[in-house]
């Protein structure tokens, strides 16, 4: 059997249609396929490739841990160096009250924490999200998502879960003093980069005062600099109460976390003690990486020249098929009338060596969230596929 169709027997499947681009190496914002083939990738993992594939320094980073110790016992008990350096640094970067850092394993698994602590630490059970978010595909994730699309099969999920319209400032009044958390993405993405509007936010973490209920903000996606701050709050004078993190933060390695004042988090430790546990979040390897990406993304200050990088995307994607872009920063939605027009652009961009997909709630939409680090002459080259791409599928047309 070639490696296409083991693929298809015997790794798990989430669609019936998979790209099966068989990838054998990615460095900086590039990938090669079996075949040798070379991509632009405008996607970088999803954000996770937030420095690039396979950074020398985080390579570096995975290796001298390697040398040391994997896994050693489950989450919580023994001091481990890797945690403990990156926990402190992160924190040196956050507000004050942003000091206690729980590791998890994954995005989703921050989501879970974080509706635990606020219910633990609130004693109250209502928790609040925004239609079209997206916080993961867990059960408890999948409960604060969305859409009912996504949901409908799997239920019932959380009871005790209600869904607001965002940027909707009538429907704060929703919060009240039965709600444990209102959960929401600083910046949405997977909505199709929809960011809050003047004075929204403000006013959904002034109702959270109020109220007593703990503002959870997910950075998942958005975090990391990705919109041309460190973290996306910042652009809009909040902070949240418990901040969720994943997908850059790994450096490319599985990490996740939910952070919180210290005050918060403490509430894990007793009636029940070992209130939340897993075993791998936290991973050494994981955090070693995640570590070294972070130094380079602070230490390098990426993120300064990503609104440069955002604003020459912007200038040079100009076509009459495209009927909008919504950024922020390097996290960026290109819209066409439909997916259909949509997915065959995508599917020609990939066969055009331009690697990109699709927005779960925003289909006629196609992404680009490159490494920080993609060089101007990558966007130049990138942006020249797009177009060649877009002359041709429209000139089919007439």
């Amino acid at each position: 059997m070639t490696n296409r169709q083991l693929f298809l027997n015997h790794v798990g499947q989430t669609s019936d249609a998979p790209l099966c681009l068989n990838i054998v190496k990615a460095k900086g914002s590039k990938m090669w396929d079996a075949n040798g083939k070379e991509y632009i990738d405008l996607i970088a993992g999803i954000s996770v490739c937030n420095i690039g594939h396979r950074h020398p320094k985080v390579i570096e980073a995975i290796k001298q841990q390697a040398d040391k110790y994997l896994h050693i016992m489950v989450y919580g008990e023994l001091v481990e160096n890797p945690q403990v350096e990156y926990a402190t640094l992160l924190t040196q970067h956050l507000p004050a009250t942003l000091n206690s850092v729980f590791y998890t394993a994954s995005g989703s698994e921050a989501t879970e924490g974080a509706m635990k602590l606020a219910k633990r630490f609130t004693n109250r059970s209502q928790i609040i999200s925004f239609k079209n978010s997206y916080h993961g595909s867990t059960q408890g994730a999948l409960s604060v998502m969305g859409s009912e699309y996504w949901q409908q099969a799997f239920r019932p999920l959380l009871p005790d879960v209600l869904q607001l319209r965002y940027n909707n400032f009538d429907d704060l009044k929703n919060i009240t003093e039965r709600t444990a958390c209102v959960i929401a993405e600083t910046i949405q993405a997977e909505a199709g980069i929809l960011k809050p509007e003047h004075g929204w936010l403000h006013s959904l973490r002034q109702r959270c005062f109020c109220t007593g209920t703990l503002l959870v903000l997910d950075e998942i996606q958005c975090g990391f600099g990705r919109n041309g701050t460190l973290w996306a709050f910042e652009q809009f004078n909040v902070v949240p109460d418990i901040l969720l993190l994943g997908k850059a933060i790994g450096g490319g390695m599985p990490l996740g976390a939910f952070v919180a004042d210290k005050k918060i988090m403490d509430s894990f430790t007793h009636n029940p003690v070992l209130g939340h546990i897993n075993t791998f979040g936290g991973h050494p390897l994981s955090c070693a990486a995640g570590l070294a990406a972070f130094k380079v993304l602070t230490e390098e200050k990426l993120f300064t020249k990503v609104f440069e990088k955002e604003k020459l995307f912007r200038s040079l994607l100009q076509h009459s098929a495209i009927k909008n872009i919504s950024s922020a920063g390097l996290m960026m939605a290109i819209e066409f009338d439909s997916f259909e027009t949509n997915k065959k652009i995508i599917d020609t961009l990939i066969e055009n060596g331009v690697f990109t997909d699709w927005f779960l709630f925003c289909a006629h939409a196609f992404r680009i969230c490159p490494p920080l680090n993609i060089s101007d002459e990558e966007i130049h080259i990138a942006c020249n596929q797009i177009l060649n791409v877009l002359n041709e599928q429209f000139a089919r047309q007439f």
